[in-house]
């Protein structure tokens, strides 16, 4: 399909729906519970790109909506913003004027709802985190009394039953959103080096963050599972592509229990509810211990430290894959004969019977073509189509 007019092929969009086949919905629920679907599903992380390439995005098709435009079968919901202001810590007072900052690029502070504060970097997602709001603590009690985010508050969540009614009406599956689970925002609020050091020597602070979290992500699982969602999707970046960034013996003490606390609150409401997690590099060692604790779709899978082949010949009887397209070499390096190779390999070997949803394993940066975008999604139509 090298060269094809993309208008024309987003024009098929429709087709599986017309013939009779699965509906989106459908499809992805036969795919994640590794069953064979029609055909291949497949969105880009995050639902968009970064700031640039939309630029590209609506120049080139006239639309401001990739996941409408490219019809993915998945669609979000999420809490809704906080009314809640933060105060501006003192040590940050001064820093949030625009311009450049220590770091070529760097603008403007800006003060999260958890009140970590970060200077914007050079692209999008690239920040610099310049405060912690419980760096500073020496006891239980601080943790105690921090004010901790407003999620269970009814106008964060109240338009769940709705949205995710409207979503399957239309026939798509449904995904609740709760990235950054524990850990991420646990060393968010702390600070990394804080963090660790508190797993070894101020265990009690340690466990009373983590727990607090763990409460609060725990009850944000049972309002999406309450709404219906299809997948949960659960996430820490606990590895770098060589492993992760603690002993296994770390992530199984301080870790490990917790997660299994979020997915067991989940379930209890929805017990075949889709547990997705996400984290970037290689977290092989632990993979078996993510699916004892009812992990069942693993996110992303990234080629570039993990081999999807074997991945999916050691687990694919007990997870799906969901990513497996590099976005560190495919998408932005490779040619669009390449990446249309890619998805072909892909499709036959991690998607054999059933259990891929293919995606490129990150947002997807200014570097990569228009072209290999289009060749992703063109691959799909021509080689997604289980026989």
């Amino acid at each position: 399909m090298g060269g094809v007019d993309y208008t024309m092929v987003a024009s098929l969009a429709a087709w599986p729906r017309a013939l009779g086949s699965m509906s989106p919905r459908e499809r992805v629920l036969a795919a994640l519970g590794r069953r064979k679907p029609d055909k291949v599903p497949r969105e880009i992380s995050y639902g968009a790109f970064t700031p640039a390439l939309m630029e590209v995005f609506r120049e080139k098709t006239g639309a401001d909506d990739p996941a409408e435009y490219f019809d993915f079968e998945v669609r979000p919901v999420a809490f809704r913003p906080t009314r809640v202001t933060r105060q501006v810590p003192p040590e940050v007072a001064g820093l949030s004027g625009g311009g450049k900052g220590e770091g070529e690029g760097e603008g403007e502070v800006t003060i999260d709802e958890w009140g970590v504060a970060f200077r914007k970097g050079s692209s999008y997602h690239f920040v610099r985190l310049i405060h912690h709001p419980l760096g500073r603590a020496q006891t239980v009690s601080d943790v105690e009394e921090f004010m901790f985010p407003d999620f269970m508050e009814p106008y964060r969540h109240e338009h769940f039953d709705t949205e995710v009614k409207r979503w399957h009406d239309r026939g798509y599956a449904v995904m609740g959103e709760l990235y950054q689970t524990i850990f991420e925002i646990a060393w968010f609020l702390r600070g990394m080096e804080n963090l660790l050091v508190d797993f070894m020597v101020n265990p009690d602070i340690a466990a009373a963050l983590l727990d607090r979290l763990t409460e609060l992500r725990c009850r944000q699982a049972v309002r999406y599972a309450e709404a219906g969602v299809d997948i949960l999707r659960l996430g820490d970046d606990i590895a770098s592509q060589r492993g992760l960034v603690m002993s296994p013996e770390t992530w199984r003490r301080w870790l490990k229990p917790r997660l299994g606390k979020v997915i067991a609150a989940a379930r209890g409401v929805n017990p075949g509810i889709h547990v997705f997690y996400h984290c970037d590099g290689d977290p092989t060692v632990i993979i078996p211990e993510l699916i004892e604790v009812g992990v069942d779709v693993l996110n992303p899978v990234q080629p570039e430290c993990m081999d999807p082949a074997r991945v999916k010949m050691e687990y694919g009887d007990r997870l799906a894959f969901w990513g497996t397209i590099g976005t560190q070499s495919t998408m932005p390096f490779g040619t669009p004969d390449e990446v249309r190779r890619v998805v072909k390999e892909r499709v036959e070997v991690v998607g054999k019977g059933g259990g891929l949803l293919l995606a490129p394993t990150h947002i997807l940066e200014p570097e990569v073509p228009w072209e290999n975008i289009l060749a992703f999604f063109e691959a799909i139509e021509e080689y997604g189509w289980y026989r």
